[in-house]
């Protein structure tokens, strides 16, 4: 009597039959899709086996405490995001994590033998692989670009060193814009504006300030105050815009020498503002244009045509023709006609600038919703290093994206230290700071009451990005500058009709 024996259809299947065998095929597909080097292990090649499985393994556990971390304090996923260390870890690691699955599938396959499938069954095998490849290593391989992008991004534009306090509760930044080219030679910012945050609500009050503003003063702890003790009163040349310079000529007084320009701007418009301005952000305006063209341009409502202008004629001190026209109505701004859009100056007052500017980053700022960021992300962040410059440290910057989370949930009120409120040409610094302090004192009131607001009409996070320096996010009022405080007097209703005359985000 002949010996009947259990014959394994797994290591054995030419001794299986048909249907048997194909579904050996789709079985080992699988346990490798869900659990790389499952497989092998199954197949005695224990030395691979131990080797996929350690990087699945550690991959689920990885992926299973950050999921509870970030459940229990979100600013952790920020952190995944923008701590360079980290950045570093999964650029290198998401790569072993695609090799080992690319071999564990090939190997699978080898083991397979597709000429133990039968033919009805192979091409659709054959395809569900090649599906699956391409579903596992380029996604990974996509991730892998953009972790590194991300890593460079991180290790370029912000800075060392330690993360700052609030003072007063409040984180206070000041936004330049300039014209310089490489080297910062001879920079004059062109821009001016004091972000104000509060750092528990994310109430942001944003502060213009006019770049002719004469006699700034210096906070006392300034290396000018001690040059310039009655403030920077040397003439009608010695501007705000000009204080960068100054710092440049004296950098050997200052901290770091690097960083002189920058922070000798920001002691004078902590003593014009009463505010302690702790870190500063510095758009080049040409790299800007290239930023604009990477969202893939911005959409705004411009009340005036605005003059494309020639350059200025040395001996007369004139523009030449205009070049060209900006013209009113809703337009789509590449980075070119947006950067005109901001620094045009001819046929217009520098109030105007200021909304014009103030426009501008808030259609940038709606423009930077989610999908423009995942769609056009190498571009931007190719761009960004180039256009922006900051010394907001790495370690802050988690905390600073759950800060500007609270930040568009809210209503974004501004302030412009211009006339008839402050003269530039001979400013009341002691009227400035308390214009300053009461809209301060106005927002801070106001911020549980545009929560409730906000959540009352519905409106979601993603359409509250859109919400940048002015802009009213209730969709129910339309889109309004708000240039003055939450109060409803004549002046402050006719200066957001004056503001929404030069232009507007719809």
């Amino acid at each position: 009597m002949a010996e009947t024996r259990y014959v394994d259809p797994i290591r054995y299947p030419s001794y299986a039959s048909q249907p048997t065998r194909d579904v050996r095929a789709w079985l080992l597909l699988l346990v490798t899709v869900v659990v790389p080097g499952g497989v092998q292990l199954l197949f005695g090649h224990r030395r691979w086996a131990k080797i996929s499985l350690s990087i699945t393994v550690i991959s689920w556990a990885l992926a299973i405490l950050a999921g509870v971390t970030v459940l229990i304090n979100r600013t952790f996923l920020f952190t995944i995001g923008t701590n360079p260390f980290i950045l570093t870890f999964l650029t290198i690691w998401v790569p072993v994590i695609a090799i080992s699955w690319a071999v564990c599938l090939f190997d699978s396959l080898r083991r397979i033998r597709l000429v133990t499938i039968s033919q009805r069954a192979r091409k659709r095998f054959v395809a569900a692989f090649c599906a699956l490849l391409l579903i596992v290593v380029g996604p990974l391989a996509w991730g892998t670009s953009m972790l590194n992008s991300q890593r460079g991004l991180m290790s370029d534009l912000f800075a060392s060193g330690k993360a700052l306090k609030p003072v007063d509760g409040r984180y206070n930044i000041l936004l330049l814009g300039s014209d310089a080219g490489k080297g910062r030679t001879g920079i004059r910012p062109d821009s001016l504006s004091l972000a104000s945050i509060d750092a528990k609500t994310g109430k942001t009050v944003i502060i213009g300030l006019p770049r002719n503003m004469e006699n700034v003063p210096f906070t006392e702890d300034s290396p000018l105050h001690k040059k310039y003790p009655q403030g920077y009163n040397c003439g009608s040349e010695c501007l705000l815009n000009a204080v960068f310079q100054q710092g440049e000529q004296h950098k050997d007084e200052f901290d770091d020498p690097e960083q002189a320009g920058e922070q000798a701007t920001m002691d004078a418009v902590s003593a014009i503002t009463g505010l302690e301005v702790q870190y500063y952000a510095m758009i080049n305006l040409k790299g800007f244009e290239h930023l604009i063209d990477s969202l893939g341009g911005i959409t705004l409502v411009s009340g005036k045509r605005v003059p494309i202008s020639s350059k200025v004629d040395p001996k007369t001190g004139q523009h030449g023709p205009v070049k060209g026209w900006i013209e009113p109505g809703k337009q789509k701004l590449d980075g070119f006609h947006a950067l005109w859009f901001a620094r045009s100056r001819e046929f217009s007052s520098d109030y105007e600038r200021m909304i014009r500017q103030r426009c501008v980053q808030t259609a940038m700022g709606k423009q930077l919703d989610p999908a423009t960021v995942l769609t056009r992300y190498q571009a931007i962040a190719k761009a960004t290093p180039g256009a922006v410059a900051t010394n907001i440290p790495s370690s802050q910057v988690d905390s600073f994206v759950d800060l500007a989370l609270k930040v568009k949930s809210q209503k974004i009120e501004s302030l412009d230290l211009t006339p008839p409120r402050v003269t530039p040409s001979n400013p009341d610094f002691d009227v400035a700071r308390q214009l300053v302090a009461d809209r301060i004192e106005e927002a801070s009131k106001s911020s549980k009451e545009d929560k409730d607001a906000f959540s009352a009409s519905g409106s979601d996070l993603s359409a509250a990005a859109g919400v940048d320096a002015g802009l009213d996010p209730n969709p129910g009022s339309g889109p309004q500058l708000l240039a003055q405080s939450a109060g409803d007097n004549s002046a402050d209703n006719g200066d957001e009709a004056d503001a929404k005359a030069i232009c507007y985000v719809p």
